[in-house]
Order: structure tokens, then sequence, then C-alpha cells
């Protein structure tokens, strides 16, 4: 019985998809989320989020798919193949696709969540115009603070 490999690939897509959404939120609906004339609602969260999950979607692709190409690129050269990009037309270059789609769809779903939340929760609760944007800014500060600790960075 063949043994899959664990998924390394998932904190960093999903870091950087909500990083990216809660960014697009604060970004595509401040002047709203600011001036809270009756224009914040749960709509306006669907709107921002899937807007969000697109641009991920494709930057977290290219991005990817990109790296993991450069290395197979990398290893055949470092293995002397005759063939340029021999690696990418095996089974790893198959693999290397579906890398690159399986960190899309994590980047692109915590993108939509991160977009999604603030502005929802602005709009279902009562209270001040800013506490939206503070749960936002709290939210990127906890994240890089998580992020910091899990790669032993500041």
């Amino acid at each position: 019985m063949r043994r899959r490999r664990p998924r390394s690939g998932v904190m960093l897509p999903l870091a950087l998809g909500l990083s990216d959404g809660l960014l697009n939120a604060l970004v595509l609906a401040g002047g709203t989320l600011l001036q809270r004339k009756g224009g914040l609602d749960v709509l306006l969260g669907v709107r921002v989020g899937l807007a969000a999950l697109v641009t991920a979607a494709f930057a977290i692709y290219a991005a990817t798919y990109a790296d993991l190409r450069a290395q197979l690129a990398r290893a055949s050269r470092q293995l002397n193949l005759a063939r340029r990009g021999y690696l990418a037309t095996t089974r790893l270059g198959r693999a290397v696709a579906r890398e690159a789609l399986w960190a899309m769809a994590i980047a692109s779903l915590a993108s939509f969540l991160g977009a999604f939340a603030p502005l929802a929760v602005g709009a279902l609760l009562p209270g001040p115009a800013w506490m939206p944007v503070a749960a936002a800014y709290g939210a990127v500060a906890l994240l890089a603070t998580v992020l910091g600790a899990v790669v032993g960075g500041n």
C-alpha cells in the first residue's frame, strides 16, 4: 500500500489568502466602512470576497506553478538530462500542476473568508462604524504574529 505524503504546502497559501482577503476588505470597502451611511451589508461582503477570491486564485496559481516548475527545471539541469524540461513532461509535471491547483483552492477560499468575515460582522452586529476596520487590523496583526512564530521570524 502506497503512503501519501502529507501536504506541507497548506500553511503558506492559507496565510497568504487570509491576509490578502483582509487587506482587500480594508481597501475595497474602507470608504463604506468609515462612512456607514447604510451602505454596509452582507452583499458588500460577498462582492468584496468574490473579488478577493478571483485575484488570489490567479496570483497564487501563477506564483506556485512558476516556482514548482523552476524547481523541476533546476533539478533537470542538476541531473544533466539531455532534454530541457524533461521532468515537466513526466508524472512530476502533473504533480506540480495538482499542487499549484491545491494551493490556489486553499488561498482562494481563505481570501474569500478573510474579506467576507469582517464585512459580514460589521453588517450584522450593531456598533461603531470603525469596529469592522479595527477587527480587520487586529486580524492582520494576529496573523502576522502567528506566522512569525511558525516560521521563526519576528
